[in-house]
């Protein structure tokens, strides 16, 4: 009997396993998911260019952005406490995330150069996200934007600033958004641009495409060190004649440092260029870091979440 027992057992066994083997090829076990990489870039921006992160659905960011003067140069030094005493540029912001891969916003800049009051509307849409497993090995998002001057037009026709039409006031730029994060320490990014300018100085160029390239290295859980470059494509003749009437048109090159304190992001920038839109530093940079004309800054990004069920709750 005990023989019998044992025998009857290992049938049993046997016919379970068997079971077990036939039960999982007919219930396929779910597939491992492609999870996106967070953290590429702590906030919507790097130094002045955008980066791949969007704001998640429903995220209210309200924005400052401040330039001040030359730190060095004839307008800097102790004279202006290094371009303290002094602004270039400011901007304030709200913009809104209409869901986690669709951000719209608006803005208000001081400017800087020909054009000044400008009002901005943006947009930007991620089309990938980089994934862990890399199976998406980048990620892409498109933004676009269009500025309007509000400020009185010039006397002087040959000027930038002398609006025969409203539409004169006008300029767009559209951009392209590559990035990828090496690891859980480096983050780089491509940036081809175009630029147009409805109304430009004569002999400058209403359209032009740049390529921007950004960096950035984690040193902590907050803090990041980041690095910014656009080179802009603008014609010879254009540039030499500039030149001749006493312009001299700089590529735009910063560097900053970001730290992330709770709901606030807080970056210290340096660059050469005096405007904050991509509208007007990646065309419009006329101050060199070589003569000292370079500027500290900052921006600071406060997140607020809307229009989730704990808002609706007394």
């Amino acid at each position: 009997m005990t023989a019998f027992r044992l025998l009857l057992c290992c049938c049993c066994i046997s016919t379970y396993c068997q079971a077990q083997d036939d039960l999982s090829k007919v219930v396929a076990l779910p597939a491992a998911q492609h999870e996106p990489v967070t953290g590429t870039y702590k906030t919507t921006r790097i130094i002045q260019g955008h980066s791949t992160e969007l704001l998640k659905k429903h995220e209210l960011d309200f924005r400052v952005t401040h330039r001040f003067g030359d730190a060095g140069g004839e307008f800097g030094g102790s004279k202006t406490f290094f371009g303290t005493d002094n602004s270039s540029d400011i901007r304030i912001a709200f913009e809104y995330g209409i869901s986690d891969n669709l951000m719209i916003g608006i803005s208000r800049s001081k400017g800087s150069g020909a054009l000044q009051q400008l009002y901005e509307g943006l947009v930007k849409y991620r089309l990938l996200h980089q994934t862990t497993d890399n199976h998406i090995p980048v990620s892409l998002a498109l933004f676009g934007n269009m500025v309007v001057s509000g400020m009185p037009s010039s006397d002087i026709e040959s000027d930038a600033s002398h609006f025969d039409s409203f539409n004169e006031r006008l300029s767009y730029v559209s951009q392209a958004i590559v990035s990828r994060k090496f690891g859980k320490l480096v983050s780089v990014t491509l940036l081809p641009t175009y630029v147009h300018r409805n109304r430009v100085a004569y002999m400058d160029v209403n359209n032009m495409f740049a390529l921007g390239m950004a960096a950035r290295l984690k040193l902590s859980k907050r803090v990041g060190l980041l690095g910014e470059y656009f080179y802009p494509f603008r014609s010879q003749e254009s540039k030499d004649y500039l030149k001749s009437t006493g312009t001299t048109y700089y590529n735009p090159l910063g560097i900053g440092i970001e730290i992330e304190t709770g709901g606030h992001v807080f970056q210290i920038t340096f660059t050469n260029s005096t405007a904050i839109l991509e509208n007007q530093f990646i065309p419009e940079t006329t101050t060199s870091w070589l003569q000292g004309q370079f500027r500290w800054g900052f921006n600071i990004s406060r997140r607020f979440s809307l229009f989730g069920k704990k808002d609706w709750k007394k």
